[in-house]
Parts: structure tokens; C-alpha cells; sequence
């Protein structure tokens, strides 16, 4: 199996941004009034809920991190299309370094300010995952679980009837991204109790050292 030949799809930043977004949706649900960071479809749930109940003010909870997440994807687009080849960094290094410093304003909101926070932190996890959809190649999403569930089982059939090991490896890849999001859960949740709004700057610094790790050149490193 040939390494990524570049470092924005490797398995390292991989393990890294799902980390991050483990971190993100615990900080957001456990701190932030329960409200989903990056998991949307359960944000228009309960948006969904909440109207039919008329719950004008809870729909509004849900409804701002569903749309700045939104407005997170079209930042990361925006990014690309203007720093692509104009800029002395990658513009993925951009998005992310933007991501770092979105969530460090974020740890100075009060708990008046949740419905601004979620938004901002909904808004930081839709310039992830634009801004990186792969890794070695294959269709990853870092700050969500259901594709990648679907997409490990898949392969782990395969390699049950086919007994590839392209298929075998894809299936570990898949369900290695789904545990380090949930290990991103947990300390996200520990850090919460530990210190409750300013948790979010942990997730900030390990974002990042994901833009420190984007200097990394794999194409000579692999060279070499």
C-alpha cells in the first residue's frame, strides 16, 4: 500500500482533523446547550421538532449552526478559488489556520452568547470538511460518521468475498477515522469539565498543529 503522496490526505493530518472534530461536536453538545457542531442532520431534527412545536426560540438553536455551517463550506470554496496558487501557503493550510483561529474567538463567549458560538463552531467544522475530503485517496470525512460507516462495511464485505486487501486496508482506514473522532469525543468532553467555555482553545491548538504539519513536503520527503 503507497503512502498519500500528499500530507492534506495523508493518515496522520487524517487522525488529526477527526480528533478535532470529535472534540468539536462534544464541546458544542456537552457545553454549548446541546447543539451539534458538525452533526447537521440531527441539527434539522430538531429543528424540524421544534417547529412543529412551536418552539420559535429553540428552532432558532438549531437553525444558525445549520446555516453557518453552510457559509463554512462556501468560506472554504472561496479560499480556494482566491489563494489557489496566489498565496505562500497551501489553501487548505489557509482554511484550517482559519479554522484555529475561528475557535479561538469562540473560547471567550459566554454561556449568554451559545447561540454566536455554535454558529462560529458549526461554521469552523463546514470549512473542514470542504477543505478536506480524502484520505489516501479515498472519500473520508473527518468531522462526520456516517459515510464513513457505510463506506467501512462496504469494504470489510468485500474483503469478505473477494479477500482483497486493498479492500481489507480501506475497511481498518475507514473504521480508524470513525475511532479517532470518538477518542476526539471523549477528551473533548473531559477538557468541557475541566474548563467549561475555554475548552474549545485545546481543539484550536490541535488544529493548529494540523497547519504546521501542511509544511510537511511528502512528495520530496518520499523522495528521499
Amino acid at each position: 500500500m503507497r503512502r498519500s503522496r500528499q500530507m492534506s490526505e495523508s493518515i496522520e493530518l487524517g487522525i488529526v482533523l477527526a480528533l478535532a472534530g470529535g472534540f468539536m461536536d462534544a464541546y458544542s453538545y456537552m457545553c454549548r446547550d446541546g447543539v451539534f457542531a458538525n452533526a447537521q442532520t440531527g441539527n434539522m431534527l430538531l429543528l424540524g421538532i421544534n417547529l412543529s412545536e412551536r418552539n420559535w426560540g429553540m428552532a432558532l438553536r438549531y437553525l444558525f449552526p445549520v446555516l453557518a455551517f453552510a457559509v463554512g463550506i462556501a468560506l472554504a470554496d472561496v479560499v480556494r478559488v482566491h489563494a489557489k496558487d496566489k498565496s505562500l501557503f497551501h489553501w487548505r493550510q489557509l482554511s484550517v489556520l482559519c479554522e484555529a483561529l475561528v475557535l479561538f474567538v469562540v473560547c471567550f463567549f459566554p454561556q449568554s452568547m451559545n447561540l454566536a458560538a455554535n454558529s462560529l463552531t458549526s461554521l469552523a467544522c463546514g470549512i473542514q470538511v470542504e477543505s478536506f475530503r480524502k484520505i489516501h485517496g479515498n472519500g473520508i470525512a473527518t468531522t462526520m460518521c456516517i459515510g464513513n460507516l457505510r463506506s467501512g462495511t462496504q469494504n470489510w464485505c468485500d474483503f469478505h468475498y473477494t479477500k482483497n486487501k486493498e479492500s481489507a486496508f480501506k475497511g481498518m482506514l475507514y473504521y480508524g477515522i470513525i475511532l479517532m473522532f470518538i477518542i476526539g469525543a471523549i477528551i473533548g468532553n473531559a477538557f468541557v469539565k475541566l474548563l467549561a467555555e475555554k475548552a474549545i482553545l485545546i481543539c484550536a491548538a490541535v488544529l493548529f498543529m494540523a497547519f504546521i504539519m501542511m509544511f510537511v513536503d511528502k512528495e520530496k520527503a518520499l523522495e528521499q
